[in-house]
Order: C-alpha cells, then structure tokens, then sequence
C-alpha cells in the first residue's frame, strides 16, 4: 500500500491541473494553438509546466516504490514534501516576469534531491 505516496500524488495532481489551466488562459488569450506564438508569458507558463511533467512522476515513482519497500514514513514525507516544496518554489520562480533566479534554483535543488535520495534509498532498501 501506498497511502503517503498517495497523498502526494493527489496534490501534485491538483497542483499541475492548476499550471495546465494557466498555459490553457494564455493559449485562449494570446490566440496561440501550438508553441508559445512568441510569447514570452506563454513560454514561462508552457516550460513551468512541462518542467512539472518532466521531474514529478519520476520524483514520485521513486517515492512509491521506497514505500512499497518498507522506507520509513518519515523518508516517504520528505521525499513528497522536498517535490511539492521544490515544484512550488520552481513554478513560483520561473513564472516571475523578472525572474527571480534564486529561488528557481531552491527549487530544482529540493526537486532533484527528491529524486536523489529516493533513488538512494531504493538501492539500499534493494540491497539490505
């Protein structure tokens, strides 16, 4: 059973419903059915949520298969928290007009120690 991973999943599903309804407002507003039409809102708000679509389902994966191998509860909610955490801060960042590069960066790095330390800790769960 996956019940914390699941808990994740369930925002981080709600929270990407959210960045696809903004690309989706742009497209109608800007009258752009394919690509960012040159514009650069548009592009912030199609790369901020295929960045999301990029790093949270392995992010989460990884999440699912610690706790189907027994990980703490404990790790689990980092792992979940370090991706939403990272996500929000990164969607936030990027979606600036003057982009405010530092907290981009706090982002990517909870984001890619999520995926870091899950995958860490499916290779010790896996060899112990």
């Amino acid at each position: 059973m996956v019940a914390i991973t699941s808990v994740y999943a369930a925002v981080f599903a709600l929270f990407f419903l959210v960045l696809s309804a903004r690309v989706a407002r742009s497209r109608v507003k800007t009258l752009t059915a394919l690509g960012d039409g040159g514009d650069p809102g548009l592009l912030r708000r199609i790369r901020v949520q295929a960045n999301a679509a990029e790093y949270g389902p392995l992010a989460l994966l990884l999440a699912a298969m610690a706790e189907i191998q027994g990980a703490p509860g404990l790790l689990v909610h980092v792992l979940g928290l370090s991706l939403l955490g990272g996500r929000f801060l990164h969607a936030y960042g990027v979606s600036q007009e003057n982009e405010r590069i530092a907290i981009r960066v706090c982002g990517m790095t909870l984001t890619f120690a999520s995926i870091a330390v899950g995958a860490l800790a499916l290779l010790w769960l896996g060899l112990v």
